[in-house]
């Protein structure tokens, strides 16, 4: 979906996924399909409305693939750069990123952003 009424969520998989110490260092693929395949089937929680979820996804995970609900965006460098990037680049249409890394929210606050921490997708 790609409706300009729709919020924009961009989820950063890395922050996302190193924020519950349950193994993902062992496989950052496999741990991004798995944040990937709970953003599609849980979308974002206490939000009604449409919503167009973007996964940003770096190093090891580059190449998960999207799936309906989720397009995983696979960052050529740095995720945050990548991220700050979606987020200015949405066009006054409503933006909420996920994350907790306080540098990349001074970013896209910046641009106009709101933003949320972790668990607000993965509340485990």
């Amino acid at each position: 979906m790609t409706d300009a009424a729709a919020l924009l969520v961009i989820v950063d998989g890395a922050n996302v996924v190193g924020s519950v110490p349950d193994g993902w260092w062992r496989d950052r693929r496999g741990a991004a399909e798995r944040l990937r395949d709970r953003l599609a089937s849980d979308g974002l929680p206490g939000h009604c409305g449409p919503v167009e979820m973007v996964l940003v996804v770096e190093g090891a995970a580059r190449g998960v693939e999207s799936v309906p609900g989720v397009r995983v965006e696979s960052a050529p460098g740095s995720g945050d750069d990548l991220i700050a990037e979606l987020a200015g680049a949405a066009g006054g249409r409503p933006v909420l990123v996920v994350t907790a890394d306080r540098e990349l929210r001074r970013r896209v606050t910046e641009s106009g952003a709101e933003v949320t921490g972790p668990r607000r997708v993965r509340p485990d």
